[in-house]
């Protein structure tokens, strides 16, 4: 028994470490936070799907507009300076990152659905992970997108605001340093 509680402290406390390490990659703009949208229930988009129509999208119900309020309580305690953040074009993604109140979120069409052949995601994510191989980034950063993006580039199928710490230069697949849940 007393084996198996220190076995599991270690496991437990390298866990930690690699967190820990993982943000001060991402305070140090060494590493990226790759996010899928808050939760906006239901699957892909209704039919009649306009880009700069809200109506028109699964949109952030209540819990998901609370998840990105308490992402960015948890950023703004992992970082107090400038956060850089850029998101996907829909709403569901905007919404999210308008909600953390880190920054204005900056549209970035890479960061765009191809869920149900709204595009060429192979070409999409090669041009992602070109973007971030080259960047210089001078804050620490956020991405916010959307599942299918989000498992292209990082073979991890996540949960409605899950996230996780990328390395960068960005790769595919990418680094992941720490997968993180919503706090």
């Amino acid at each position: 028994m007393k084996v198996l509680c220190l076995l599991l402290t270690l496991l437990f406390s390298a866990n930690g470490f690699a967190d820990s390490r993982a943000w001060t990659a991402w305070r140090e703009g060494k590493a990226l936070l790759l996010m899928r949208h808050a939760l906006a229930p239901g699957t892909g988009d209704p039919a009649g799907f306009v880009l700069d129509d809200c109506s028109t999208q699964r949109n952030l119900n209540s819990e998901g507009q609370q998840q990105a309020l308490r992402w960015g309580k948890l950023l703004r305690q992992q970082y107090r300076g400038d956060i850089q953040l850029y998101s996907s074009q829909w709403c569901r993604c905007l919404d999210t990152a308008r909600l953390m109140a880190l920054s204005t979120p900056q549209p970035l069409p890479l960061l765009n659905s191809f869920f149900a052949g709204r595009g060429d995601g192979d070409k999409q994510t090669q041009a992602l992970v070109q973007y971030f191989s080259q960047a210089q980034l001078s804050y620490p950063t956020v991405l916010v997108t959307h599942q299918v993006n989000f498992t292209a580039l990082t073979g991890i199928f996540p949960r409605s605001s899950e996230a996780v710490i990328v390395a960068l230069p960005l790769s595919q697949p990418a680094a992941v340093l720490a997968q993180l849940n919503i706090p």
